[in-house]
C-alpha cells in the first residue's frame, strides 16, 4: 500500500463533512420559528444532583454545563444542594427538592416546584417578563426583583413563601393575593386558598449559604467586562486572568490548560432541540466562553473575547463552524465504514450562521450581542451570501485553515456524545487547505445523542415522579410533546385526592399519567444506559421539521409572548380588533428594523450586600394583610384561557 494512501488516511475519515453537517434552514422574518434566547444551567452541585431530560424516564447524574430547557427535570437529593441560573436569576435547591421547567423561552420562566425548598434571587425583571413558580396548591408570580424563599409540602397541600425583597402574586382556589415584602406567608388549602402572615423568620443555614453565593456573584471581577445576563461570568475569576488586547479590548485567558488545548476540544456534543447540536464543555468555567462571545489566538495562546456588555445577549449552542466539502475529502469505505466531522471556533470578526431554523432578526441579534467587531452590515452580507445565495465559498473564516483550531473526530464519537479529546484525529495545515464551511444535510442524532456517553443512571430521584405531582398553574405551560401527557392542574381543578370539584368551578379532566412508563425500558450496562429520544420524534424526519416549534393555539401564543402596551391599546386613534398579538406580529414584520441592544450596568440589577449581613435592609416590615384580588372561578377560567395577566390590572 502506498505512502500516499497512509498520508491521506485522516482525510479518508473526514468523509465529505458537507454530507455531515447542516446547511442552515431559515424562516424569512418568521419570529415564531426562532429558538429561545436563553436556557437554564445547573452551575453548582453539592452532594447528589440528578436530572431527567425531556422525553426520558431515567434519572442520570447531572452534568453542570449541559443546558436545561422546557421539559427537563432536576432533583436535589437528601443532604444536597444545587444552584441553577437563568441569565442573572439564581434558583437554589435545598435538600430533597425537585423542579421541572414547564416553560422556558424569551419572556417566560415557568417552573414547577414539586416538593422541597428553593431560594430565588431575581436580580432583574424586564417589562413583559414572567417568572412563575407552581406548587401543588398555588401559583406564585414574582412581580418585582427581589429575594424569595419558597417551600412546599405536597402531602399537606401547604406552600410557605418568605418575601425578603420584592412582591409575589399568589393565585389558587378561586383567589388571588398580593404578598408584599417583609413577611412570611403560609398558604394552605386547594379548593379555597387561605393564608397566615407571620413576621420574617431568621436566616436558616440554607439561606445563609444562598447569601454567600450571592456575594460571590456581587464581587465578581468578570462582571466589569461581561453582562450579568451571561451565565458563568462568575466562574471565570478563579480559572484565568483578564488582560488588555490592542485589537479586542479586555479578553480572558484560561489558566492551566493542556498543551495543544483549543476551544471546543475538551468536552462532547449533545443534541438539544430546537437548537440541535450543542457543545458541553468539561471545564468548570466552560459555559460562558462556549455559548457567548468569540475566541482569538493572540501571543501564542487562546483568549476569550466577550461580546458587548449588553442586556440579554443571545445564547448560542456552539459558536463554531463545521468544515468539509466534496473538494476536500474523499468518499471511501474503510473496514466497517468510518466518516469524520470537523469544526473550528469562530473568531471575533466571523459571522455565526446558525444551522437551525431562525429568522434574519435572530441572526443579527445572536451576532451583534456576542461580538464587538461585527456590525449589522457584515451580518446581512454573510446572511445573504450563505442563506439567500447559498454560496459559502466567498465567506472567509479566521481559523478555518488553522491546524491549532480545527478539531476532527470520527462520526461515531460525535453522534454518540463521546469525549472529543479521546477520539480526536490530528490533521496538518496542508491537509485542510481545501476545507470550507459545510453546506449539505446534517448528521442525524441517534439514541445516544441526547445525553453524555459518560452519564450514569442515578438512584437519586423523587419518590413520586415530578410529572405525576399535581400543580396549580396560572399560565398554560408550553406546548410539549403530546406523548408526554403531563398532568396539569389549574386553579379551579378538583383537589388531587378528592372526587368533587370546588363550588362554582368547572371540573377539569385529568390527563393520564406519563405514557413513557408503559414503554419498555432499555437495560443499563454497568451503570450506563442507552438514551431514549423524546417520544413521538421520528428519527427519519427531516431535521428542519424536527426543530420546528410544535403548533400552539393563538391564546397560548398571546400569553407566552406578552404584547407591548402600545400594541394592545390604540394606534392612530383606531382600536385594535381581533387578536392584538397578530396585529403586533404583522406590524413587526412589515417594519423590520434593527434596534441596538441596551447597554447593561449594575444599576439595572439587584446587586447589594447580603441581606443577612445588612440589618437595615433585613428589618421585617410591620405585619399587614396581603392585598386580596378576589377572582370568581368563571373569570379565573377565562383569564387562563386567553392568557390574560391579572398582575397587569391590579
Amino acid at each position: 500500500m502506498s505512502n500516499a494512501f497512509w498520508r491521506s488516511l485522516p482525510l479518508v475519515l473526514l468523509l465529505a463533512v458537507s454530507a455531515s453537517l447542516a446547511h442552515p434552514v431559515f424562516a424569512q422574518d418568521d419570529g415564531q420559528a426562532d429558538p429561545p434566547d436563553r436556557v437554564a444551567r445547573l452551575n453548582y452541585m453539592q452532594g447528589s444532583i440528578s436530572y431527567q431530560v425531556s422525553g426520558d424516564q431515567n434519572w442520570v447524574q447531572a452534568d453542570p454545563n449541559r443546558p436545561l430547557t422546557t421539559g427537563d427535570n432536576l432533583w436535589s437529593d437528601r443532604d444536597s444542594r444545587g444552584e441553577v441560573h437563568i441569565e442573572s436569576t439564581a434558583i437554589r435547591l435545598s435538600s430533597e427538592t425537585g423542579i421541572s421547567f414547564l416553560t422556558l423561552d424569551d419572556r417566560t420562566a415557568q417552573i414547577q416546584l414539586a416538593q422541597g425548598t428553593i431560594e430565588v434571587h431575581l436580580r432583574r425583571l424586564a417589562p413583559g417578563d414572567d417568572y412563575e413558580f407552581d406548587t401543588p396548591n398555588v401559583a406564585l408570580t414574582l412581580t418585582r426583583a427581589g429575594e424569595y424563599l419558597i417551600s412546599t409540602d405536597p402531602d399537606s397541600s401547604t406552600t410557605t413563601v418568605v418575601v425578603r425583597e420584592g412582591e409575589v402574586q399568589a393565585t389558587g382556589g378561586g383567589n388571588s393575593w398580593v404578598l408584599p415584602a417583609g413577611q412570611e406567608y403560609i398558604l394552605g388549602g386547594t379548593n379555597e386558598l387561605s393564608y397566615d402572615a407571620q413576621p420574617l423568620p431568621g436566616f436558616s443555614d440554607f439561606e445563609a449559604w444562598c447569601q454567600d453565593r450571592d456575594q460571590r456573584e456581587n464581587a465578581s471581577i468578570s462582571a466589569r467586562y461581561v453582562s450579568r445576563d451571561v451565565d458563568g461570568y462568575y466562574d471565570l475569576d478563579n480559572y484565568g486572568r483578564w488582560e488588555a488586547d490592542p485589537d479586542y479590548g479586555m479578553v480572558w485567558v484560561p489558566a492551566q490548560v493542556a498543551v495543544g488545548w483549543a476551544p471546543y476540544r475538551m468536552g462532547h456534543w449533545v443534541y438539544i432541540a430546537p437548537w440541535g447540536w450543542t457543545w458541553v464543555d468539561d471545564e468548570p468555567w466552560g459555559f460562558a466562553p462556549f455559548h457567548y462571545g468569540r475566541w482569538c489566538f493572540v501571543r501564542s495562546h487562546w483568549a476569550w473575547v466577550p461580546g458587548p456588555r449588553v442586556v440579554r445577549p443571545v445564547y448560542a449552542p456552539a459558536l463554531v463552524a463545521f468544515v468539509g466539502g466534496a473538494s476536500w475529502s474523499v468518499s471511501l469505505s474503510f473496514g466497517g465504514g468510518m466518516t469524520g466531522v470537523a469544526w473550528f471556533p469562530l473568531g471575533p470578526r466571523d459571522v455565526y450562521v446558525p444551522a437551525y431554523r431562525c429568522s434574519p432578526r435572530y441572526v443579527q441579534n445572536v451576532n451583534i450581542t456576542n461580538t464587538r467587531v461585527v456590525n449589522v452590515t457584515q451580518v446581512t452580507n454573510v446572511y445573504n451570501t450563505v442563506v439567500i445565495n447559498r454560496n459559502v465559498t466567498n465567506v472567509n473564516y479566521t481559523y478555518a485553515r488553522n491546524e491549532r483550531a480545527v478539531t476532527v473526530v470520527q462520526r461515531d464519537t460525535f453522534v454518540n456524545a463521546r469525549p472529543v479529546s479521546q477520539g480526536m484525529i490530528r490533521v496538518k495545515t496542508e491537509q485542510i487547505e481545501r476545507a470550507r464551511v459545510a453546506e449539505a444535510t446534517p448528521v442525524a442524532p441517534t439514541r445516544a445523542s441526547y445525553v453524555s456517553a459518560r452519564a450514569r443512571i442515578s438512584n437519586a430521584k423523587p419518590a413520586v415522579p415530578i410529572d405525576r405531582r399535581p400543580v396549580v398553574v396560572r399560565m398554560p405551560p408550553a406546548a410539549g410533546n403530546p406523548d408526554r401527557g403531563r398532568p396539569q392542574y389549574t386553579n379551579d381543578s378538583r383537589e388531587f385526592s378528592q372526587p368533587t370539584a370546588p363550588r362554582g368551578a368547572t371540573p377539569q379532566a385529568h390527563p393520564s399519567p406519563e405514557n413513557n412508563a408503559n414503554r419498555p425500558q432499555q437495560p443499563s450496562q454497568g451503570g450506563f444506559r442507552p438514551f431514549e429520544p423524546p417520544p413521538g420524534q421520528n428519527r427519519t424526519q427531516a431535521p428542519a421539521e424536527r426543530n420546528q416549534t410544535p403548533a400552539a393555539q393563538p391564546n397560548y401564543r398571546l400569553r407566552q409572548n406578552p404584547i407591548p402596551p402600545q400594541s394592545s391599546s390604540t394606534q392612530n386613534g383606531q382600536q385594535n380588533r381581533g387578536n392584538p398579538y397578530n396585529n403586533y406580529r404583522q406590524n413587526e414584520q412589515r417594519n423590520y428594523r434593527y434596534a441596538p441592544p441596551a447597554q447593561a450596568h449594575d444599576k439595572m440589577y439587584d446587586v447589594h450586600p447580603p441581606l443577612n449581613r445588612n440589618p437595615n435592609r433585613a428589618q421585617p416590615a410591620p405585619r399587614q394583610q396581603p392585598q386580596r384580588n378576589s377572582v370568581p372561578p368563571a373569570r379565573q377560567q377565562e383569564n387562563r384561557g386567553n392568557g390574560h395577566d391579572q398582575s397587569q390590572h391590579r
